[in-house]
């Protein structure tokens, strides 16, 4: 099972991939929205900012999350290391329910870019 830190150390790799994105990726990535990702099988939640092509991580918080992010991940911690790595397919994740993302209509159509 993932830690804490490893599933931070996911979020931020992800960010930096997302930082250096080029044309539709890097289009998608440039939102402003409050996130949240909760990893449920360590019940934490990472709070914080998508803005300038980065996630912002500035809260980690016990439990599920506490406000209602624009953008919403939950997963378990091992699933969210697998998908940063490149060793779980997102599609496939969240077709099989391993994997919840809930967001407008609008930003799902532009996140489905970065994922």
């Amino acid at each position: 099972m993932a830690t804490i830190d490893e599933c931070r150390a996911a979020l931020e790799t992800l960010s930096d991939n997302m930082r250096r994105a080029e044309g539709d990726v890097r289009a998608a990535a440039a939102l402003d929205r409050s996130v949240s990702c909760h990893i449920t099988d360590l019940d934490v939640t990472f709070v914080g900012r998508m803005s300038g092509g980065r996630i912002h991580v500035r809260d980690t918080v016990q439990g599920p999350p506490p406000d209602r992010a624009q953008i919403r991940l939950a997963m378990a911690g091992d699933d969210l290391v697998a998908l940063v790595g490149g060793g779980l397919h997102f599609a496939k994740a969240w077709g099989s329910g391993r994997v919840r993302l809930e967001a407008s209509l609008m930003d799902l159509f532009r996140l489905r870019k970065l994922l």
